[in-house]
């Protein structure tokens, strides 16, 4: 089965193709790969492809210019339709297409094993401009007869993490990262290997799934992990009583303080999601991040 990827350059993408490489596997991204495109301005030629895993994306920031919010709609609203084009254009439809989406479609920051039947509340530039894109996909499929499934992500594990990982890693190495009211609060996540190795089985079957390890780790077992790998003492705690005065000062100074009552209600809530119709439906299986995870 020859599969076209986009996203390759990316910390996805680099994980699907150390652990598919023997399969044919076409890359499409701007750089490093067999198509070179810019998708958000440009529609490629693209030659016949069995499967479509289209995880090239604009995620890691907070926009702060309306430039800056519009590039996410540019890159994953505009690039998507654009990748839809150039396959229209190819001399065969695609048999499979999987889009690589995000939890962050259904723009809560609290919560406790969200599932797949829950609204599409988001009103971020990231979080709105993947469910634009997952309607794109799924008319598109359903106009095609091409069977489509959308995975929804959680924090993506596995060796040098972008995004709030990368974050928590650098701040364990340089001893200012502190938990804040014990760590226990549980976040969502998923080995980055563990997505790449569902989608086969994934992409024959069809259908919108939430990915997660199914332990949904805390601060506390997670930084803990970290420290240890790092060779670091585990970080130090900042009782809520603290942190709440401190985002308090932080209200008053405005959005860039390190913490603000809203950050903090984040940072002290559980925000997981349900995967049992993944279990169900396509076998997941997933190990455990804590089980799994080696930073470096």
């Amino acid at each position: 089965m020859i599969t076209l990827l986009t996203g390759s350059s990316g910390f996805f993408g680099s994980e699907y193709i150390k652990l598919w490489k023997p399969d044919p596997i076409i890359t499409l991204g701007r750089k490093n790969s067999v198509v070179k495109a810019d998708l958000s301005i440009q529609v490629p030629q693209i030659d016949a492809v069995d499967l479509v895993v289209h995880a090239a994306g604009k995620a890691h920031a907070v926009p702060g210019t309306d430039l800056e919010k519009k590039e996410f709609f540019n890159v994953n609203v505009t690039g998507t339709k654009n990748l839809l084009l150039a396959l229209e254009n190819a001399p065969l439809l695609p048999r499979y297409f999987v889009f690589i989406s995000s939890v962050a479609v259904y723009g809560l920051e609290t919560g406790n094993l969200v599932d797949e039947d829950s609204p599409l509340l988001a009103v971020d530039p990231y979080g709105k401009s993947k469910i634009e894109a997952e309607k794109l996909v799924t008319d598109w499929c359903k106009k095609n007869n091409v069977i489509c499934t959308i995975l929804r992500l959680p924090l993506l594990a596995g060796k040098n993490p972008p995004g709030n990982l990368k974050s928590m890693i650098n701040g364990i190495k340089a001893g200012y990262y502190f938990n804040i009211a014990g760590g226990k609060a549980k976040k969502s996540m998923v080995m980055a290997l563990d997505v790449a190795k569902i989608i086969p089985k994934a992409a024959v079957v069809g259908g919108i799934y939430n990915l997660t390890d199914q332990h949904h780790p805390s601060f506390l077992e997670l930084s803990s992990l970290m420290a240890k790998q790092l060779g670091k003492k585990r970080p130090l705690n900042i009782p809520k009583w603290v942190a709440s005065l401190l985002a308090k000062t932080g209200d008053a100074l405005g959005s860039k303080a390190p913490i603000n009552s809203n950050k903090l209600s984040k940072i002290i809530s559980d925000l997981t999601f349900d995967d049992s119709k993944a279990q169900h439906k396509i076998g997941w299986k997933p190990g455990a991040v804590l089980e799994q995870l080696e930073i470096f």
